[in-house]
């Protein structure tokens, strides 16, 4: 079980401290499908990195009695200057898991072939990606932290990945940060909507992506307003003299 108590994040800038969320709580058991729903810049691979252990919360507390995997997606899982390979032996290393067995599953899934054997600085996103999968496939975990990995890579990549992580491994919890709204209605079960700080949980998944839909709406109207009430005034040119 994941279990999350009053959790609170803030981060310093010049104008003070800026809230990203504060009192969030929730509770994720196994085989449970939980949706980190929110605008670009509200806290939602922040949250991601918090949870996977990437990031420290300002409060609370984060509790995990299953084993998590590291937020796939995100880039600073690997040490730039070693190759694929060496990452491979070494994150095998740390899970205690064999590297011959491991390495053979991450060359199957991840098809990179000699390009393994490159430095990951050198690795594009959609690369890196193919790297992250495969380890966390074959590692194993009881749940799965995703933040927009399925917004790099192509269609038969994104395919397989889905196979893999919610047909092969069904039974697993998984906690996904998104906007494509109808992956996540199709994958989850239930969500929480982040906006200016605040957290909402929703246990009908429906309504989440409703309340979710009605926020974008209504920050594009915002957005709109501002540019029209900004742009100057046009120009009386010859034609508009006549």
């Amino acid at each position: 079980m994941l279990r999350v108590d009053n959790l609170a994040k803030t981060y310093p800038t010049v104008a003070g401290p800026r809230l990203i969320f504060e009192d969030l709580s929730f509770e994720l058991g196994r085989n449970e499908r939980l949706a980190i729903l929110g605008r670009n810049g509200q806290g939602k691979s922040t949250l991601i990195k918090i949870l996977g252990g990437v990031t420290p919360p300002t409060a609370g507390r984060v509790a995990w009695t299953m084993t998590n995997s590291w937020p796939l997606g995100f880039a600073g899982a690997f040490q730039g200057g070693m190759t694929g390979l060496d990452n491979i032996r070494f994150i095998a290393r740390i899970y205690d898991r064999p590297i011959a067995r491991t390495t053979a599953l991450v060359e199957q899934f991840a098809e990179l072939g000699d390009q393994l054997a490159e430095p990951v600085r050198f690795y594009s996103s959609g690369m890196r990606a193919r790297l992250a999968f495969g380890l966390s496939l074959a590692i194993e975990f009881d749940c799965y932290l995703i933040d927009e990995v399925f917004a790099v890579g192509d269609a038969l990549f994104r395919e397989k990945c889905e196979n893999e992580l919610f047909r092969s491994r069904g039974d697993r919890a998984f906690v996904i940060a998104s906007h494509d709204l109808d992956f996540i209605r199709s994958h989850c079960q239930r969500a929480l909507v982040i906006e200016r700080g605040r957290v909402k949980a929703f246990d009908d998944i429906g309504l989440a992506i409703d309340i979710y839909k009605s926020i974008c709406d209504e920050g594009r109207l915002v957005a709109a307003h501002a540019a029209q009430s900004t742009r100057p005034a046009p120009s009386r040119g010859r034609w508009a003299a006549a």
